[in-house]
């Protein structure tokens, strides 16, 4: 279990019991929505309002606390920042799951990098398609 007091204080945040709340709830689930985030810490603090929850997730997205996982025709979830990873993300039910890095991966883009003269400061990786839940039940 992650030290949640100790990653804020590390990224320079206080540890109030509203952040240490979001990201229990967001370990629990890896990848989750603000939305179902402020459903599950209601429940255990129904006076926090969504406007809380929404300025603590951009202010630890900001600081490297969280990570923001885009996804196209749906809201955004968010993550405990974590190791280099892909995502595959399901366009269709917005589910996210992580894969390690591949060396080939990181190869190309140092290769790329090298030949650029760029420098990476923050990379994440998103590959989105059709998982495979959602690929059976059609068919």
């Amino acid at each position: 279990m992650t030290d949640y007091a100790m990653l804020l204080k590390s990224s320079g945040l206080k540890a109030t019991f509203q952040r240490m709340n979001i990201l229990e709830k967001i370990e629990a689930y890896g990848h989750i929505s603000i939305d179902t985030i402020y459903a599950e810490v209601i429940k255990t603090h129904p006076s926090l309002s969504l406007a809380t929850v929404y300025k603590n997730i951009i202010l630890m997205v900001e600081k490297g606390v969280l990570v923001e996982v885009p996804i196209t025709g749906k809201k955004s979830k968010y993550e405990l920042l974590k190791e280099d990873h892909i995502h595959l993300v399901c366009t269709e039910c917005g589910e996210v799951e992580d894969k390690p890095q591949h060396t080939v991966a990181d190869e190309l883009f140092t290769s790329i990098t090298k030949q650029e003269n760029f420098t990476i400061s923050k990379q994440q990786i998103n590959l989105y398609g059709v998982c495979s839940h959602c690929r059976e039940a059609v068919a």
